[in-house]
């Protein structure tokens, strides 16, 4: 038995911030953040270090409660969501997320169904079906009863990724989830993103640093820049050198990459605006 994936439409809006003001304690990240998630789409949230994006990620997962604004599913505030109900609707893969020591890849896939769990409702032969799918998708079934720890870090990810879709939501946010992998361990995430999306039709947030990728992988882009909202669009609509210079404080050209056609940033000799940085000591 396998349970049909999630088609959710590709018009409207699956996932909304509106007027956010974020902040830890004193220090405010972001105010009067507005966000729009298109549904069934992939979104990357790019921009340099200490923009907010990671930030704005945790509010739309309810991790950070807004001091002010709202963060809407479906138009519904997630602030008032049951704490199971939005985990069955929507699944995060934090930045570094961290597992029991010894713990089965089989294992730590099935925690996935956790949200799905009650007194009256064990586990049953549909959740073993969505735990196979999930480690299926991700290619890693060979690895199911391999320890984590085993692993190497491209393949963490995927596993930790398959527990993501064994938890079955619509809505799948991802925070830097090429973090410390090289560059063909990226790659291979990003094609499993992007292949997940296709073929399930989830909505999928992620958080990435490498522009390049973003724009080849992401069908909306969200460029930040102290708290703020830049720019938002598709990447060939919006990723232009005025905005990498706005954004990122980078003078670069932008031509369309050769095997996707997708806008790549290449950088002019590597000098930032102000001036060269490594000659200033």
């Amino acid at each position: 038995m396998t349970a049909a994936p999630h088609t959710p439409s590709t018009t409207g809006i699956a996932l909304t911030g509106e007027g956010l003001r974020l902040a830890y304690g004193e220090r405010v990240v972001a105010d009067g953040l507005d966000l729009d998630i298109p549904a069934g789409k992939v979104t990357a949230l790019v921009g340099p270090n200490a923009c907010g994006k990671s930030t704005a990620l945790r509010a739309l997962a309810r991790l950070l409660k807004p001091a002010a604004g709202a963060v809407h599913l479906d138009g519904r505030d997630i602030a008032g969501l049951p704490p199971r109900e939005l985990a069955r609707r929507l699944a995060l893969l934090p930045q570094s997320p961290s597992a029991p020591d010894g713990i089965t890849v089989r294992d730590l896939v099935a925690r996935g169904r956790t949200p799905h769990q009650r007194w009256w409702r064990q586990w049953s032969a549909a959740d073993e079906a969505l735990v196979d799918r999930a480690l299926a998708a991700t290619g890693t079934a060979s690895l199911a009863d391999r320890s984590l720890d085993e692993l190497s870090g491209g393949q963490r990810q995927r596993v930790w990724i398959a527990m993501t879709l064994a938890q079955d939501s619509p809505v799948l946010l991802l925070d830097e989830p090429t973090t410390y992998l090289d560059l063909a361990h990226q790659v291979d995430v990003l094609e499993l993103v992007a292949h997940l999306n296709r073929t399930a039709g989830r909505t999928v947030v992620m958080v990435l640093h490498e522009l390049n990728l973003a724009c080849r992988y992401a069908d909306h882009l969200i460029a930040l820049r102290e708290g703020a909202v830049a720019a938002a669009g598709p990447p060939a609509r919006i990723v232009t050198p005025e905005l990498v210079r706005e954004v990122f404080g980078l003078r670069a050209a932008v031509i369309a990459c050769p095997v996707a056609g997708t806008p790549l940033v290449i950088p002019e000799g590597g000098l930032r605006d102000g001036g060269d940085r490594l000659s200033q000591g």
